[in-house]
């Protein structure tokens, strides 16, 4: 069996934002919470709130902000996978599964900084969170009305799989344009599998093919997102929050496309938000 939830690993317990940096001269402000995962804590634009920020305590780690999953996104099935002929079993964080890596749950540490970016490194642990050790390494960077990540991990002294993503949770905007390819089924356990259907009606919580922008239609303007993945999450049944995260393979990918590194090797992706009027082309 895949190891139990620990209060350690549950992805549901509060996670308060610590101290803040704040990035950004002019319209666009952007809080960063770099020990709460290394994740935007709130995007202001013209002093309105654009994300679900830690109302109190009580917020759930995975629940607010915008944050970087790795070194795998979204989940895990029973937290188990096979590299290199050995079998691996990471503790199951939420439910049955293990979700959206550790870096979300881990202090970042901040390398540089200035009033418009900030570069920021997690050593991943090689214990039972994850046994391969390795480095991320993330960059934000805030220019007029657009907000541009990069994220990538870099394999230690051993290979390790990997899969990267961010969760943004964006207040509910009153419409999504998205116009994915394809779509990803679930299985009884709630877990992408293949091959892919026809994207589904919605309300979701799926994965999808996508290659176009997705736009979300909010307070008089349009969030236009941007990324080099091609497979996207959206989670919009909640009626508080959107997520729409951009992912570099799908739920479950290390063992539905699996994405080995070598000792010393790197896989990086970017994703950007960009704020419009709501008539811009």
């Amino acid at each position: 069996m895949a190891p139990e939830r620990s209060a350690s690993h549950d992805a549901t317990l509060p996670m308060a934002p610590g101290p803040l940096l704040t990035l950004g001269e002019g319209a666009l402000r952007v809080d960063l919470a770099p020990q709460a995962g290394g994740r935007i804590a709130q995007i202001r634009i013209d002093g309105v709130e654009q994300l679900v920020g830690h109302a109190d305590d009580t917020a759930a780690a995975i629940a607010w902000g915008s944050y970087p999953m790795v070194p795998w996104a979204g989940r895990i099935r029973h937290g188990r996978f096979n590299l290199d002929g050995r079998a691996f079993e990471l503790p199951r964080n939420l439910g049955d599964h293990a979700i959206h890596g550790v870096g979300f749950a881990m202090p970042w540490q901040v390398d540089a900084q200035s009033s418009r970016h900030v570069e920021l490194s997690l050593r991943l642990p090689q214990d039972e969170r994850w046994p391969f050790g390795g480095i991320a390494r993330q960059r934000i960077d805030v220019e007029d009305r657009r907000v541009r990540m990069t994220l990538s991990a870099t394999a230690g002294e051993q290979a390790m799989p990997v899969s990267l993503g961010w969760h943004p949770w964006f207040l509910k905007p009153a419409r999504l344009d998205f116009a994915p390819r394809a779509a990803y089924p679930r299985d009884d356990d709630g877990i992408a599998v293949l091959p892919t259907i026809a994207p589904p009606a919605g309300p979701w919580d799926d994965c999808f093919l996508n290659d176009e922008s997705p736009v979300l239609h909010r307070a008089g303007r349009r969030i236009r997102l941007g990324s080099d993945c091609d497979h996207w999450v959206v989670f919009d049944m909640p009626a508080h929050a959107t997520c729409v995260e951009p992912q570099s393979g799908p739920p479950d990918a290390f063992n539905l496309m699996p994405v080995r590194l070598a000792p010393g090797e790197s896989l990086a992706r970017w994703f950007t938000m960009e704020w419009l009027d709501a008539d811009a082309s």
